[in-house]
């Protein structure tokens, strides 16, 4: 089975506020103490970190979930609970992260870039944050808020400064083991390479990583062959090598190679194009198609110092001249205020994190606590934002998964 996988759905939760204590002062020669419960700890979040030690997503493959610690609840004494560990997850360098949806969130570009994928829910007040003159025992806290939770899709783009692009059984699999120390699988039928390979090549003053990448045919940019797949990989190296194979058993002349792997990169990404590219005909031992160009082949080793002096120097050209790689994240900003809308079965909705979090941190079950939450809608102007937009006495209100009675007049 592959140790290979550029490819996965990870699902991520935030771990849990604990919930607030309910506890009053209890000494001898204090008999009416007042409320002295503790906050809940908050939870943990869970965030990606690419790490240069890791080479594949193959850890998520048959594991996909990924939970931080809960926060522990708080207790008498105004204790608070502990907060949540964060769970750092570690992906490699090149991870794209993507919502279910697919639109791209966070690029993880370099060793140490980081992104949180899962908030931790905040941990709920205990009751002695709600003590004011008008409420002197108050015998009710916050429950624990949830964590965040949702599913990801993980990509991988390998970091490579140069890519092998070529015909399925081009000689890119026995270049790199020649050039590298990667050891691919090498046979003589097309698609032997199934997923692509990395190997550093270290030749006098050069030092730099070659890419082994499955082999394009024609319509590869539509997902013929092994397709999109396996072009993404191409997406991040410095130089492009167009490996034409000279020994081609279907007879297709170099020049038509190099036109249908020229127009695959462009159909998949124009940009690539711009990119410094070295084309080179491959098994110059057993050639049967005549081509003018440089040869090389990676049995006799003909050509190859010369070839790997000329990429390596490419290499250092084109690192020299791109700025350093910046990590992409899409920032998530805290929700403010909410709006009111009405649900197809004709129930009020009020949106907006502010106002769901009231309600899900809130112990309905208690007078008291209920009471709290309409002072809350009150201050915050839910009631009246419900009264403008139409609510009449005993509609149902729907916030977050919980839904309460509109009473008229409370705001």
């Amino acid at each position: 089975m592959s140790q290979f996988v550029d490819e996965t759905q990870l699902n991520v939760r935030g771990g849990d506020g604990g919930a607030g204590a309910i506890s009053f002062r209890r000494e001898a020669h204090t008999p009416r103490g007042g409320p002295d419960g503790g906050d809940g700890g908050r939870g943990g979040d869970v965030i990606l970190r690419a790490d240069r030690n890791v080479a594949s997503l193959l850890a998520f493959r048959d594991h996909p979930h990924r939970r931080a610690q809960s926060g522990t609840h708080g207790s008498g004494k105004r204790r608070r609970g502990a907060e949540g560990s964060d769970l750092v997850v570690t992906v490699p360098e090149g991870t794209v992260v993507k919502s279910h949806e697919g639109e791209r969130v966070a690029d993880l570009v370099s060793h140490g870039d980081t992104y949180v994928a899962a908030r931790g829910g905040r941990g709920g007040r205990g009751n002695a944050h709600f003590l004011s003159n008008a409420r002197r025992a108050p015998s009710f806290a916050e429950q624990g808020e949830y964590g965040e939770e949702c599913w990801l899709r993980l990509e991988l783009k390998l970091m490579a400064d140069a890519a092998l692009v070529g015909y399925p059984n081009a000689g890119k699999s026995t270049l790199i083991s020649t050039v590298s120390a990667a050891r691919p699988k090498v046979a003589d039928y097309p698609f032997t390479t199934l997923e692509p390979h990395l190997g550093v090549v270290r030749f006098q003053d050069h030092e730099f990583v070659l890419a082994d990448i499955p082999g394009l045919v024609e319509g590869a940019a539509e997902g013929r062959g092994l397709g999109h797949r396996f072009l993404r990989h191409i997406e991040r190296a410095r130089v492009l090598v167009l490996l034409l194979d000279l020994a081609q058993v279907e007879g297709i002349p170099p020049d038509e190679q190099e036109r249908v792997l020229v127009s695959e990169l462009e159909r998949y990404e124009p940009e690539l194009l711009d990119r410094p590219r070295v084309v080179i005909g491959t098994k110059a031992d057993v050639a049967t198609l005549p081509y003018a160009g440089p040869r090389i082949s990676a049995v006799t080793h003909q050509g190859i110092d010369r070839f790997v002096g000329t990429l390596g120097s490419l290499v250092d050209e084109a690192r020299a001249a791109e700025p350093a790689p910046q990590p992409f994240v899409v920032l998530r900003p805290e929700e403010e205020g909410f709006s009111v809308d009405r649900d197809d079965d004709g129930v009020w909705r009020v949106s907006g994190r502010a106002a769901e979090r009231v309600v899900a941190m809130a112990d309905l079950t208690n007078t008291e606590a209920l009471a709290y939450v309409h002072d809350r809608f009150k201050r915050m102007g839910v009631e009246r934002a419900l009264a403008r937009a139409g609510a009449r006495e005993g509609d149902t209100v729907r916030i977050g998964g919980i839904e309460l009675e509109y009473v008229e007049g409370l705001g």
